[in-house]
């Protein structure tokens, strides 16, 4: 690609300097505005083509080659037409090509340091033809948005040191979930790095964390602020917090809420996500609509928030910028693709039998992060379709379905420590006496003969419990765990549906066929 724009950047010189400086007429004038017309359009739908193409969707491609051609057409087009201004066609492509050829420069750059052929965050998992429309995207404008200060720099420092494990972790996280989170900040007008920062310093990308406060989510929506933006039970009994398509939607829409009341000041929508909007609202205007990092509005918001905001603006500086400092991101191979279930499990059993090969960590947390309406032991039956990635559902062909390792994972999901535990009858010590042969010898005293326990009453067994009454914290699974019950016929008898086995504390459940003795 970057060859065809050299070739129509010289041709583009050569009609530049033959151009015809004539007045227009009105229908050349018409031409022209129909030439930018269908620039303007092409340059939509070759954005449009790379969110497609982001999420996965095999018409992204062919879109794309359709817009680069009509863009193609119009320069050409433009280079016949009187009076109409080549350079301005050609914008679109002069960008496109520099940013080709930076983001050439950059993979250079890695194959230089120590061999690492890792791409760059903004390009990791994206199709080549692609890397440039999704720069384009970005363009590092967070760079311009945000000041690079030394609370900035404390907070590089940190996510280096004794936080680069969590920081490496939150990357991997969201790899997964990008094609989930990505397009809802871009659609917002929002750059990328900015919610991977937010992500990392709020949950390093782990969809069910909860804080004590009762912030939930991948971007820790506290109840009552993610209602108001369209995130809470959706009628299941799921909180859609956790889910991390609504959760980044719903931050890209309070940060854009924000920043329109706070003068587009990141760091003060930033204060705001973690202090409090009113306060924010309230320091910004009390302030005259000074900076976050002047004094007298620094020094109003709590340690924790003044902690916070250089902490998110460091980590999408991390993201942006990670040749910079010697940081190499892992490559991740998490391209979506949908998993059918061929037998009964749950994600503690595939996360057994898949193994950890390419993840040091394994793939739990990947499969927790891409169906966070499951919990981790629930019994998922035969058919059910979860989110995974093409790589898992390789592994899981080859590893889940049959074989040893298959049948190993099912054994330690269902194994019961209660099971261990060997129960025996009353011991009874038998003394040494005349009439078993024992003889006393001079100096040693003979034995004491024990009086024979009387024996006891054998206790009449208790009946089977015919029911069980759920306590808080208890699944479906456990239950069928601890009284030998299959898990289907349990949910069958108490009208439970799979795959989620939605169950709640104080609920009565029938224990029919189940060994509770």
């Amino acid at each position: 690609m970057p060859q065809m724009f050299r070739s129509i950047l010289a041709v583009a010189v050569l009609a530049i300097l033959s151009g015809n400086a004539a007045a227009l007429s009105r229908r050349d004038q018409t031409s022209i505005d129909a030439l930018t017309q269908r620039m303007q359009d092409a340059e939509s739908k070759y954005r449009d083509a790379m969110v497609k193409i982001g999420n996965a969707d095999p018409a992204g491609q062919a879109q794309s080659d359709t817009a680069l051609e009509d863009m193609e057409d119009v320069i050409a087009n433009c280079m016949k037409q009187k009076g109409c201004s080549v350079p301005t066609m050609l914008s679109t492509y002069k960008r496109l090509l520099k940013l080709n050829a930076d983001a050439e420069a950059d993979a250079s750059d890695e194959e230089a340091e120590d061999g690492d052929d890792h791409a760059s965050p903004l390009t990791a998992d994206v199709p080549e033809a692609a890397r440039a429309a999704k720069l384009l995207a970005d363009d590092h404008r967070f760079d311009k948005m945000v000041q690079f200060n030394p609370a900035v720099q404390a907070g590089i420092r940190r996510w280096l040191t004794d936080m680069r494990g969590p920081l490496v972790n939150s990357y991997e996280n969201y790899q997964y979930m990008r094609h989930l989170m990505w397009p809802q900040y871009q659609r917002a007008g929002l750059p990328e790095a900015l919610l991977f920062g937010i992500m990392a310093k709020e949950s390093n990308g782990k969809v069910h964390s909860t804080s004590r406060a009762g912030a939930a989510g991948p971007m820790q929506f506290m109840y009552g602020t993610g209602r108001r933006f369209g995130l809470g039970d959706d009628g299941t009994g799921f909180d859609t917090r956790y889910d991390p398509r609504a959760a980044a939607e719903a931050s890209a829409s309070y940060l854009n809420e924000r920043m329109g009341q706070l003068n587009r000041s990141i760091e003060l929508a930033l204060a705001a996500y973690n202090g409090g909007e009113g306060r924010a609202l309230r320091v910004y205007q009390g302030s005259g609509g000074r900076s976050f990092w002047e004094a007298d509005v620094y020094n109003q918001f709590p340690s924790e928030t003044q902690d916070y905001v250089p902490m998110v603006i460091a980590a999408a500086w991390l993201f942006l910028h990670p040749n910079e400092y010697g940081l190499t991101f892992p490559k991740v191979d998490a391209k979506p693709a949908p998993l059918r279930l061929a037998q009964p499990s749950s994600i503690y059993q595939l996360t057994i039998c898949l193994g950890n090969r390419g993840e040091r960590e394994g793939y739990m947390r990947a499969l927790r992060n891409l169906n966070p309406r499951y919990q981790a032991e629930s019994w998922l039956s035969a058919g059910t379709t979860i989110n995974a990635t093409t790589k898992i559902v390789g592994l899981y062909n080859r590893w889940c379905t049959s074989g040893p390792r298959a049948e190993l994972a099912r054994t330690l999901v269902l194994s019961n420590p209660n099971n261990a535990i060997v129960r025996t009858g009353p011991v009874t010590t038998v003394g040494m006496n005349e009439a078993s042969g024992a003889a006393e010898t001079e100096g040693e005293p003979a034995l004491a003969t024990l009086p024979p326990r009387p024996a006891k009453k054998e206790k009449p067994k208790a009946a089977k419990p015919r029911d069980h009454r759920v306590e808080r914290g208890e699944t479906l699974i456990a239950i069928a765990r601890k009284f030998q019950c299959d898990i289907d016929d349990l949910a069958k008898d108490n009208k439970i549906k799979a795959p989620r086995y939605a169950i709640r504390p104080g609920q009565r459940l029938k224990l029919k066929g189940c060994a509770t003795d």
